[in-house]
């Protein structure tokens, strides 16, 4: 049998042809799969900066609603990070665009930080001067409390001579003694005495109401303050006003007084606010109306 040798070169040039072109459509094919794959990631990534710069600016948004002080710098932050993403947003997600705004979120990201780090050390020094106000406020409360009794008593001195009722009526407010204040852990109605300020959570409050004839039978209401070491009132149940005095009590005990010795015991429980107690001088007066029956302290450790 005899073969054509330029036929049979022919044949073998087609194949070879055919080979390289198959070759070329794969390579082409998967060049355009990955060149696909290649620009979702870069859209996505895209997509994942716009939402930390948008939920930044959102951030900022809030923050500037409560801290008029750092209005300047809420606003220089606040542009910086509208600027990134108006950009972003403008332009084509390719590598350079991508590294360049992940480069920059890093800086906005630090500057928020540093931002946030200052208005919590802002807060802390408010929360600070607001227990100083409060401690303050209970101060001069109680200095008024005590500077009318003694006014009450050296105008009575004073008018002593004019007028017989006023003596009569001094002799007959109520009085009280053996003022006896126990701090205890509380737990299942069971009481045990206890100093360590981390386990007490109420204190017992006892006193005589001292027999007076002098002073109207009848119902009076007592009323307890407890002041801790940092100046505010141990389980607080508001505010109540004499003429132009006031007191923050943390208890009112109703007492059905017949002119003779009364043994008034009560007890004071921590709120949740309260608890733990702190360490130090606990401060525990007793009043009826605007009149100081007595006070005295505890030390808890």
């Amino acid at each position: 049998m005899i073969v054509n040798p330029q036929l049979f070169n022919y044949r073998l040039i087609i194949s070879s042809l055919l080979v390289v072109l198959t070759v070329l459509g794969i390579y082409s094919y998967t060049k355009y799969k990955s060149n696909e794959s290649y620009e979702a990631f870069l859209k996505q990534e895209k997509v994942l900066i716009e939402t930390e710069l948008s939920e930044l600016l959102s951030s900022y948004d809030d923050l500037s609603k409560d801290y008029n002080l750092m209005a300047s710098q809420l606003q220089e932050a606040k542009l910086e990070t509208r600027n990134a993403l108006d950009s972003l947003r403008l332009l084509n997600s390719d590598l350079p665009i991508i590294t360049r705004f992940k480069d920059q979120l890093i800086v906005l990201r630090s500057k928020s930080k540093v931002l946030l780090n200052t208005i919590d050390s802002l807060n802390s020094a408010n929360i600070k001067l607001q227990s100083e106000n409060r401690y303050a406020l209970n101060t001069i409360k109680n200095n008024k409390l005590e500077i009318t009794g003694l006014e009450e008593i050296n105008g009575n001195l004073s008018a002593a001579n004019d007028s017989l009722h006023i003596s009569i009526d001094n002799a007959a407010i109520l009085k009280a003694s053996n003022l006896i204040a126990q701090s205890y852990k509380l737990k299942s109605g069971k009481k045990r005495l206890t100093e360590r300020a981390k386990r007490a959570n109420a204190i017992d409050v006892c006193l005589t109401l001292n027999e007076n004839p002098l002073t109207s039978k009848g119902k009076k209401d007592i009323y307890i303050q407890i002041v801790g070491p940092d100046g505010n009132v141990v389980s607080d149940k508001g505010e109540i006003t004499f003429g132009n005095t006031s007191l923050i009590y943390s208890k009112k005990e109703i007492i059905d007084y017949k002119n003779e010795n009364l043994e008034v015991c009560t007890e004071i429980v921590a709120d949740e606010d309260d608890k733990p107690f702190q360490k130090g001088y606990y401060f525990i007066s007793v009043f009826h109306r605007n009149d100081k029956l007595g006070g005295t302290s505890i030390l808890l450790n």
